[in-house]
């Protein structure tokens, strides 16, 4: 990159209005005086910065009230940050349903949809729901496709840079899939794939259970549990992308992989599937002993692999996710093997998202895409899954 110096022109004029551009998202809304008092730049410098903006559809004069008592005298022009000039999506992929959310250039959620899909579907069946998912959405919303800024999309499996997904042993037909090559057809804009669990530990961290710490393994707790880990507040996605997949420690010891855990007889359990493993927590319950002692070594399994991964990252906050959350008693046992293994046990808590959490991650990654954006100060934007 060749060397910039305080006087490239286009350089102040690309800092300056990243400069003005926070101050204006940060409030409601701010007159002249107001950025410039906040931005520290120059009345005439904030002006043209302003009026460029406008230009560019992403700032509007409002005529909101300041709340304050009128003045005499003509009233100061005020601007605002049009959140209103573009759209993101959020898009889950999961084994029995797919789900959307949509928001604005803030993030204020607009609208969701999701769809059911039968965790044996191909590929291409569950993409098509996929894609009628978004259009629902988009339709009662009002909003054109035209408009989307950027779409963030979490999937099980490990992810690659462009999208492919390397491994997923969730989904049929998963494994090799160009995920994101097939799901840029459907829009005119960046699309973003991230595995489902390092999307779900973004959304706890963005509006969930984990808004107050920024070292903090997400445990998105199911048949074969994944985990993604924040560390300083920042995603760890491992040298390959494959950072947390921590259903595969049973590959290190014997017998002990979800269909011997969960079998209520001495044979496996099959079919494995969560239609097959809810009963088996419903008879456990109710009181049978053969099943109460399946959810016993399903949970102490669940210990010990996110107690090696919190051996491995000393995080701050556990947040437990999946349909696991909603097992009876997860928390203590979880507790207590970490305080017995850990120097400085962690806190556990149950996520906040819920269901929600895998496609608000995704929408917080579509948002950080365009915040790169309209905050950048270089010419060009790397641009990861794209």
């Amino acid at each position: 990159m060749g060397r910039l110096t305080g006087g490239d022109p286009s350089l102040l004029r690309r800092i300056n209005s990243a400069v003005v551009l926070h101050a204006l998202r940060a409030a409601d809304f701010a007159t002249l005086t107001e950025i410039t008092r906040v931005t520290g730049l120059s009345r005439p410098t904030v002006e043209g910065v302003v009026e460029g903006l406008s230009e560019a559809g992403l700032v509007v004069e409002t005529d909101a009230d300041e709340g304050g008592a009128r003045r005499q005298g003509r009233p100061a022009r005020k601007f605002r940050f049009r959140a209103e000039a573009g759209h993101l999506l959020g898009l889950e992929i999961g084994a029995h349903r797919v789900a959307a959310v949509l928001s604005d250039l803030d993030g204020k959620i607009l609208g969701t949809a999701a769809k059911d899909v039968s965790e044996t579907a191909p590929a291409d069946e569950r993409l098509e729901r996929l894609r009628g998912a978004v259009a629902d959405l988009l339709r009662r919303a009002g909003v054109s496709r035209g408009s989307l800024r950027a779409v963030g999309v979490g999937s099980p499996g490990i992810v690659e840079a462009d999208g492919s997904v390397r491994l997923s042993t969730a989904l049929p037909g998963w494994t090799g899939l160009p995920l994101g090559e097939r799901l840029r057809r459907s829009f005119k804009c960046p699309v973003l794939v991230e595995n489902d669990a390092n999307a779900a530990a973004v959304a706890e961290h963005w509006k969930g259970a984990a808004t107050e710490s920024d070292d903090v393994v997400f445990v998105l707790a199911g048949l074969s549990p994944g985990a993604g880990s924040l560390i300083g507040g920042r995603l760890h996605r491992g040298y390959g992308g494959a950072a947390g997949e921590i259903g595969a420690l049973h590959l290190l010891g014997r017998e002990v992989t979800p269909e011997t855990l969960l079998s209520t007889t001495d044979e496996p359990l099959h079919p494995l599937d969560e239609q097959a493993v809810a009963k088996v927590f419903a008879h456990a319950r109710e009181g049978d002993e053969r099943a109460r002692a399946a959810v016993d070594r399903f949970i102490r399994r669940l210990v010990h692999d996110v107690g090696a991964l919190v051996l491995a990252l000393d995080p701050e906050l556990v947040v437990v996710g999946g349909w696991a959350a909603g097992l009876d008693d997860v928390l203590e046992p979880l507790h207590r093997e970490l305080t017995r293994y850990c120097l400085r046990p962690p806190r556990v808590t149950l996520s906040l998202l819920g269901e929600a959490a895998v496609a608000t991650g995704a929408l917080r990654l579509a948002l950080d895409h365009v915040d790169e954006e309209l905050f950048a100060v270089e010419g060009t934007v790397t641009q990861r899954h794209q």
